[in-house]
């Protein structure tokens, strides 16, 4: 796996002449230590259609300096990136080119632009000696290797704060305060290669600027490239196993489909259900995982509630073993997914549908007459669920319909989303009432769920000769829990069902 840190900096445009200011005298710093000159001559690669400079992604080979070797980073925020590295090699590291699969596909890396700095260098410590950001004047020669404007070359000087790791990013405030009055301003270029790319490239007539959605298609489409987009943009964070990047690549795909759903009247179903089909199967491969870390985070809660006294035997250590048990392969069997030719033909046949979405006559219609009548059908679909639900006693029965009631408000709820920036606040109203049926009935769902995991953990402590006692309060606390919810149900329907939410939603 490749070295990872977090890159936080900021850039100032610079010439020749700038000299900078002491910056000793910047509040918590003691010294500021020459570091000397270094030379770095690194190679940008991308497709023959920079696209991962499109997602302000950079991929480079340096050589000089510390780091040489492959780099690779992921924007995180404004001045913040996520910077893997790789030993140096000729050809690109098989770990890079995993995390780039869902935006290179079937297209291969080629150098675009090579740069030459010279890295005048000095290190910002405070008193005990401890580094807090690294100050270095950067004088830059950029070539364009590949595409238009070959050949083309551009120079310019740049200075760069790059904070310490684990260093308060406070303190670029207080360096750029010192930079500011010595009349040094931030740059415009986002990083070097936005630059190299910006000066190399030949001058085009500037396009029209594209006209805000005004039309039911119009937004339709908006979201539904949100949503590929992010599918996309999670792929690299799961490969990675970072936090929370599973459900949130998930919901993308959820979000998706629901759309799909919800506006057949804009796009056609004879196209988006295939699709829609195949989002469903790239979610439940997504989902063991997933719901998996949520039931487990949902029992470890239960168990670290109780008294010490009440946790008997090893609960915490069968709870360990049975979920390991349940996640063998797991992590595994999502990267085969997401490496496999099913996904990546998912992703070209979104891209397809994105560059060529298949309209239908409704799509030209106002958004005003089209979104809420699409909205408004997900809502009876789940009045219609919730009715069902609210007339079983409690009981297995009424788990069920409970569980694809939450299915129709979730569905309901992305409804509204989609339709917010057509419809202002009324959808988001609606959109919030949604969410707060489609949470509660969630809990509910969880709770049969874990009411499930916590039978299995009794029988196999039983078994195992251990006691019970711990799993059965658990169970009864789960069953608390599900009967507080179905008593909460009736009002928090009442407040989504309120016939003024439905009507704003026209007006």
């Amino acid at each position: 796996m490749a070295d990872t840190k977090r890159e936080i900096e900021r850039k100032y445009e610079a010439t020749d002449a700038t000299r900078l200011p002491d910056l000793s005298r910047v509040a918590g710093v003691a010294r500021a230590v020459p570091k000397g000159v270094t030379e770095l001559d690194a190679v940008y690669y991308d497709t023959p259609g920079l696209r991962l400079a499109a997602d302000s992604l950079t991929l480079r080979r340096r050589t000089g300096g510390a780091d040489e070797g492959w780099h690779l980073k992921f924007p995180v925020a404004t001045g913040i990136r996520d910077e893997l590295h790789e030993p140096l090699g000729d050809t690109l590291p098989r770990s890079f080119a995993a995390l780039l699969r869902s935006r290179l596909r079937h297209d291969e890396v080629t150098p675009v632009v090579r740069l030459l700095s010279s890295r005048d260098v000095q290190h910002l410590t405070d008193a005990d000696g401890t580094l807090l950001a690294e100050v270095s004047v950067d004088t830059v020669l950029a070539e364009r290797l590949a595409g238009k404007g070959s050949g083309t070359t551009a120079t310019w000087t740049e200075i760069e704060v790059e904070l310490a790791d684990d260093g308060d990013p406070a303190f670029l405030d207080a360096v750029e305060k010192r930079l500011r009055k010595a009349g040094v301003r931030p740059s415009d270029a986002s990083s070097k290669l936005a630059r190299a790319l910006a000066e190399t490239t030949p001058v085009r007539k500037k396009k029209r600027e594209r006209e805000d959605p005004h039309t039911a298609g119009d937004h339709v489409l908006t979201y539904v490239r949100e949503q590929i987009r992010a599918i996309v943009e999670r792929d690299p964070a799961v490969r990675r196993d970072l936090p929370d990047s599973v459900h949130k690549m998930r919901v993308a795909t959820r979000r998706l489909r629901s759309a799909f759903k919800t506006y057949r009247t804009i796009l056609d179903r004879e196209v988006t259900d295939p699709v829609g089909a195949e989002l469903k199967w790239l979610a439940g491969e997504l989902g063991v995982d997933r719901d998996q870390e949520v039931l487990d985070e949902r029992l470890t809660t239960g168990i670290d509630a109780l008294p010490t006294t009440l946790a008997l035997g090893p609960v915490r250590g069968r709870l360990q073993v049975w979920s390991a048990a349940r996640r063998t392969g797991s992590r595994r069997r999502i990267i085969d997914v997401l490496d496999g030719k099913r996904y990546l033909a998912l992703l070209d046949t979104l891209d397809a549908l994105a560059a060529d979405p298949p309209l239908r006559p409704a799509a030209s219609r106002a958004p005003g007459k089209a979104l809420p009548r699409a909205v408004l059908k997900d809502y009876e679909r789940l009045a219609r669920r919730m009715d069902h639900a609210l007339e079983h006693p409690p009981g297995p029965e009424r788990d069920t319909a409970m569980h694809e009631a939450r299915k129709a408000a979730k569905r309901a709820r992305y409804a509204g989303e989609a339709a917010r920036p057509a419809l202002g606040r009324p959808a988001k109203r609606f959109a919030k009432r949604m969410k707060a049926v489609q949470s509660l009935l969630g809990d509910h769902q969880d709770s049969v769920v874990a009411r499930e995991a916590l039978r299995t953990l009794a029988v196999q402590a039983h078994a195992a000769g251990e006691t019970t006692f711990t799993w059965g309060l658990l169970y009864g606390h789960e069953e608390a829990t599900a009967d507080r919810r179905e008593r909460e149900l009736p009002e928090v329907w009442a407040r989504a069902s309120d016939p003024v939410l439905r009507a704003d939603l026209r007006q």
